[in-house]
């Protein structure tokens, strides 16, 4: 028996076996007309096989939608992001948090164009992802009907999906009839990796899992200089070549995977509750960061930099948790980019072994003064001045050292 009220849904559709899987309990479930859209992200792979899969699975031409989404997603997502030097907890740089939101708009655009009631996911209820591609959806479409196959259906194994798969001659590739390794997820900032072998945070990963970097022992022995030029907060080129975001993320992947640079195991706090463990490589954005971090540096007034930092975890959390179109994570991008003005400049780096290493900096804009911070005889600067700054800055610390003692010698 199917269930009513859905009469068509855009199905988020990589054309794996879990959303081939979903495709297919669509139809029979909710009798409804699917809508498949695929967004490349820059993941690497050909994705003329999920137009044919769909095709197979009796899905019309019409209601097949395939996206190039390279440039909106740097251009749009990732920049802005780097320009508030984004790491949740720290470490992770977010790869697959910022790709949600994306594909969420997409599909909503989708949706409305081809007068669709429902959209769908193929994220687990475990996860991050059903949160951020959900909130998404919402905050674009308030009335939309949300089908998350996971929270639904019985298929609760990778066993049962295969049989599923093989009930309804869904086509299954070779590797996947076994239980996968490991999950990916990958796009042009980085790859994520977890479960099966990953599982136990106290066991190495297998090299076989890295798929994106070279060993930084396998790593050349020679480092690689290279120079990044910024305009008010974001690359626009290398070497002195004008690079569209998504080309210039692109180089910086193939510099920072042949010098085995971005590789991060992390045990990450899930927004669900529950800790996880992720094996990231994200060579072209490890690069971006250090660089963006350096121009900052002989850029930003010090009150503005160290604002940035204090508000960083709050703007990366933001992220990390799915509130991309939220007014909060608006309200700081205004500030972050407001911070750019001036960020201008080029910034040189050598690439070795796992290390990107900041050898130089220059910019129109620096507030970098050499006669100020001059060891020699200098004419700007006053040393004698620092006597009464110190003094103003010591008065409180003076004060209760010696209400300290007074307390000390009553008691004694």
């Amino acid at each position: 028996m199917t269930k009513s009220g859905v009469k068509k849904v855009v199905l988020a559709y990589s054309g794996g076996l879990d959303t081939s899987v979903i495709l297919k309990w669509l139809q029979e479930t909710y009798g409804c007309e699917v809508v498949t859209f695929t967004a490349d992200l820059g993941q690497g792979e050909e994705l003329e096989p999920a137009r044919r899969k769909a095709e197979l699975l009796g899905i019309k031409p019409a209601n097949i939608f395939i996206e190039d989404l390279r440039e909106e997603f740097v251009r749009d997502y990732v920049f802005p992001m780097f320009r508030a030097n984004a790491q949740y907890e720290g470490l992770y740089l977010l790869g697959t948090s910022i790709a949600r939101p994306l594909i969420a708009r997409k599909q909503i655009e989708i949706a409305r164009a081809v007068g669709a009631d429902a959209v769908c996911h193929g994220a687990t209820g475990k996860g991050n992802d059903q949160v951020r591609f959900e909130l998404g959806y919402y905050a674009l479409a308030p009335d939309i009907r949300i089908i998350a196959p996971w929270r639904e259906w019985d298929l609760s194994s990778r066993t049962k999906l295969l049989e599923f798969a093989e009930r309804h001659q869904i086509p299954i590739a070779k590797d996947k009839r076994g239980e996968a390794p490991f999950s990916v997820d990958a796009n042009l900032l980085h790859s994520s990796s977890e479960g099966k072998v990953l599982e136990d945070p106290g066991i190495e990963p297998p090299d076989f899992v890295f798929q994106r970097t070279i060993s930084p022992e396998d790593a050349p022995d020679k480092a690689l200089t290279i120079n990044i030029e910024f305009e008010r907060g974001d690359a626009v080129g290398i070497d002195g070549a004008a690079l569209s975001p998504a080309a210039l993320l692109a180089q910086l992947n193939e510099y920072g995977a042949a010098n085995g640079i971005g590789r991060l195991d992390l045990v990450e706090n899930r927004f669900v509750g529950m800790k996880s463990r992720g094996v990231y490589e994200t060579p072209g954005g490890t690069i971006l960061l250090a660089a963006h971090r350096a121009m900052e540096s002989v850029t930003l007034d010090r009150g503005a930099a160290h604002l940035k930092d204090e508000l960083m975890p709050r703007y990366a959390e933001l992220i990390y948790n799915g509130f991309w179109f939220s007014p909060e994570r608006e309200m700081l991008q205004a500030l972050i980019d407001k911070s750019q003005e001036h960020v201008t400049g080029v910034v040189s780096l050598k690439l070795y072994k796992g290390n990107v290493i900041v050898v130089g900096r220059a910019s129109p804009n620096s507030l970098y003064s050499e006669e100020h911070v001059t060891f020699e005889t200098d004419t700007v600067y006053n040393q004698k001045d620092a006597e009464g700054f110190i003094k103003l800055q010591a008065l409180r610390l003076r004060l209760l050292a010696r209400r300290n003692a007074r307390a000390a010698k009553r008691e004694g």
